[in-house]
């Protein structure tokens, strides 16, 4: 399985303004899904869809309980399937955290690290975290060596975010 990160568009399979019905049903064919806060408005408890892979989990962020905003993808784990998570042809997953931001930045992107393992690329909206819950290899830097979680959203989504 391959998923393409396409700021500000989404990602394979999910555009961003998806309405949520379509979300939940999409969702179902990667594996089990939970849906939190549905049909909320608030900003602050938005509604949620997670897809439960065997070997991986997608967040869906669900703008006042209508449509797709973002979605974030977890690492994924080994297992029988072989998926890969790119960006502009980038192995996210597969390639050291440090080293795929050293690439972003000579693509041109600007790439901001306002919080301890979080990273973001303002206007196109991508978000990173070595934030681990469990044992991971650690870079040289005592961090986890790979991102854990990518996401994806709208244009303006850490923008509205910071925006409270």
């Amino acid at each position: 399985m391959d998923i393409e990160l396409d700021p500000p568009n989404g990602i394979t399979g999910f555009p961003l303004g998806m309405p949520a019905e379509a979300v939940k049903s999409a969702a179902a064919e990667l594996g089990r899904t939970r849906v939190s806060n549905e049909g909320s408005i608030s900003k602050f408890r938005p509604m949620k869809v997670l897809a439960l892979h065997p070997q991986f989990e997608i967040v869906f962020h669900i703008k006042d309980g209508k449509t797709l905003d973002a979605a974030e993808v977890w690492i994924p784990q080994p297992g029988p399937e072989e998926i890969t998570v790119r960006f502009r042809g980038i192995d996210v997953f597969r390639t050291p955290a440090l080293q795929l931001l050293e690439q972003l930045e000579a693509m041109g992107l600007t790439v901001l690290h306002d919080e301890p393992n979080y990273w973001t690329v303002p206007g196109l909206s991508l978000g990173f975290t070595r934030v681990a819950g469990h044992e991971v290899p650690l870079d040289t830097d005592g961090e986890p060596l790979y991102f854990q979680a990518i996401l994806t959203g709208s244009t303006d989504y850490y923008d509205e975010l910071g925006n409270g």
